[in-house]
């Protein structure tokens, strides 16, 4: 990890209309995340870690604020940003009758690029699927699949990666061999962003938590710090947003 800004946002806010009045999903956050860190964004349901990924990935559009994502700003550069981001969403979608090379074939040909340029072995070699790189992928595991998702991030090389509930629903082995991958992946420079609910696993693979709670920002620190007089990370979450 070194000192160098890989994302920032200043005073992001968002605001939904509705027909019974605003609703702030997003208010005025502050933070920056430095390369190669793993940083945890965490909250109860509801609290606006999905509208703050969906900003970033521009699915969502912020009612103010600004956004920096690797040198570029998300109003002016947009393509730059979502070229620099590689995200794992939580839920699994993954096509059945395609192989996991197939897929990430494919995952390379959207993002344009070219094919003496693709990386797909080693891709599958870095999230342990090369045993897998030709099976259907309605045969792989909830674990593969999940570890599947996160190659397809990687097709273009993205220098920071999001990964929205990783280890949902996966078993404790499963679950071990995704973090694995996650931390060989930080070893070699990719800056993390992990959202979970899992806060054991939040405190033992982040170096740094931010905490947001109805669409506030109520902690930001390094783990250790968050951690260091109170017995572990759940007592802290639950003391910050006991009141939401």
């Amino acid at each position: 990890m070194n000192n160098s800004i890989a994302l920032e946002v200043k005073n992001v806010c968002k605001t939904y209309l509705t027909k019974t009045g605003n609703v702030d999903a997003l208010k005025n956050i502050t933070l920056s995340i430095k390369q190669g860190e793993i940083f945890g964004l965490l909250g109860p349901n509801g609290a606006g870690k999905s509208t703050f990924i969906n900003i970033l990935a521009g699915v969502v559009v912020k009612t103010s604020g600004l956004v920096n994502v690797w040198g570029f700003d998300l109003d002016t550069n947009p393509r730059h940003v979502r070229a620099s981001l590689g995200i794992v969403p939580q839920e699994i979608n993954v096509d059945a009758y395609f192989s996991p090379k197939e897929l990430l074939e494919i995952q390379a040909g959207l993002y344009g690029v070219e094919k003496d340029k693709r990386i797909t072995s080693e891709i599958l070699k870095l999230v342990n699927l090369e045993d897998k790189a030709d099976a259907y992928s309605r045969s792989l595991s909830g674990g593969m699949k999940r570890r599947l998702l996160v190659a397809k991030a990687l097709v273009h090389k993205p220098p920071i990666l999001i990964l929205d509930e990783p280890t949902a629903g996966v078993d404790v082995e499963l679950r071990r061999k995704l973090l694995d991958s996650i931390k060989k992946l930080n070893d070699l420079g990719v800056t993390i962003i992990y959202t979970t609910h899992y806060l054991k696993e939040a405190q033992d693979i982040c170096d740094r938590i931010a905490i947001i709670n109805q669409g506030e920002l109520i902690a930001l620190n390094y783990t250790k710090e968050l951690i260091k007089d109170n017995p572990d990370l759940e007592e802290v979450f639950l003391n910050l947003t006991k009141n939401g």
